[in-house]
């Protein structure tokens, strides 16, 4: 995104250049699906696709604010919020919230726009969310906790917006760090960074099918999972290693789709930490063998993925420069994400084009990423 541009937008529409220019990413997550609501852990990043709001602070307690890309406009009084339809409820959820935690804020002028594509499981609504904590930061002067920041923007999905989502998204959009992907523990937040390896490109491979079933069938695999949780006697999947799994699963009969849907959580899991070791060891490889596993985990025990999933990884791990593709996202539909050969991207990219078109019919988009700094301020 060319700061100019945004600039000049402002200028267009406030007759005045912007104060500052904040931007916030959205992800991928490249490990870990899933297994966010049973308290486990996750390996996304933040890609270099991002939402960007450039703002000046005003004296009163408005917000006036332009979304370039969807060409509307938007006011309202941070004093008298009051729950509407749009885009906009994003903003007025993380204003809403901020002010419920303490926090004092001011008004401001801004513009709006974005390149994370909408709808394919990337993650926009966490990208707004964050730009839109980080704008506050910089215009009401608070310090800026990327922890609190994520945990206040997904309240404001949860409650304001009303869409259930996990703390990834948000953490992803607020700590990542430019280079690295993001290793979370999603129950107590602690995170740290693991080096993606190098002459790698992080390929995401939009089947152009939407999540259909997806609410309903999330919400049953949710209560699958903790219907697990209380049969192996734990608050959450998380806390059943792989051995104890097997073990227990031997001695007495669990119901067979509870059985696979637990299995799935606690072989992911296992696969995220590992995930994580062998890129500190820069083992490529092995972190394709790991995606690819997933994969099979999240098709065959977990059943989430859809028929254009399952052909656009096929189409990719048959690539002879892919090291490994999965599914991406709550499944039936939407993305999936590989890592190729960086010298060969181009090459993986058409290959990849033409057999999906031939096995589906559908065209997919695709998007290379680079692994990209988290919420900041660019400019102010």
């Amino acid at each position: 995104m060319e700061t100019q541009t945004l600039e000049q937008s402002f200028l267009t529409y406030f007759n005045a250049k912007p104060e500052f220019i904040v931007r916030a990413p959205g992800r991928v997550n490249l490990i870990g699906e899933h297994t966010d609501y049973n308290d486990g852990f996750v390996l996304p990043m933040a890609i270099d696709r991002a939402v960007w709001i450039a703002l000046s602070p005003r004296a009163d307690l408005q917000i006036r604010i332009r979304s370039l890309d969807l060409e509307t406009d938007s006011a309202f009084d941070l004093h008298s919020l009051a729950k509407g339809e749009g885009w906009v409820e994003y903003i007025k959820g993380v204003a809403y919230e901020l002010q419920k935690a303490g926090y004092n804020l001011k008004g401001f002028d801004a513009v709006m726009t974005g390149d994370v594509p909408r709808g394919a499981g990337l993650s926009s609504s966490a990208g707004v969310e964050l730009a839109t904590a980080r704008a506050f930061a910089a215009t009401s002067g608070f310090a800026w906790d990327a922890a609190k920041m994520a945990k206040l923007s997904q309240k404001a999905e949860n409650e304001w917006v009303g869409v259930n989502v996990g703390i990834m998204d948000q953490m992803a959009s607020a700590a990542s760090k430019a280079g690295y992907a993001l290793f979370l523990d999603c129950r107590t937040l602690e995170y740290q960074y693991a080096p993606l390896p190098k002459n790698i490109s992080v390929v995401i491979l939009d089947t152009s099918t939407r999540r259909g079933l997806v609410d309903s069938a999330y919400n049953e695999r949710r209560s699958q999972c903790e219907q697990a949780a209380r049969w192996f006697g734990v608050k959450a999947l998380r806390d059943v290693s792989v051995d104890e799994f097997e073990r227990k699963v031997k001695e007495e009969r669990l119901d067979e789709v509870v059985l696979k849907r637990a299995r799935h959580i606690v072989t992911e899991n296992e696969r995220v930490l590992e995930a994580v070791a062998v890129m500190k060891t820069g083992s490529i490889k092995r972190l394709g063998e790991l995606l690819n596993a997933s994969h099979n985990s999240l098709r065959d025990d977990f059943e989430v993925t859809n028929e254009a999933l399952n052909q656009i990884v096929e189409c990719a791990q048959e690539q002879p420069s892919c090291y490994g593709a999965r599914m991406t996202g709550a499944g039936f539909g939407g993305c999936a994400v590989a890592l190729v050969r960086e010298e060969n991207t181009q090459e993986f990219t058409n290959a990849v084009s033409a057999a999906y078109k031939q096995k589906s019919g559908l065209d997919a988009s695709i998007y290379v990423c680079k692994a990209s700094e988290g919420a900041s301020i660019v400019q102010g």
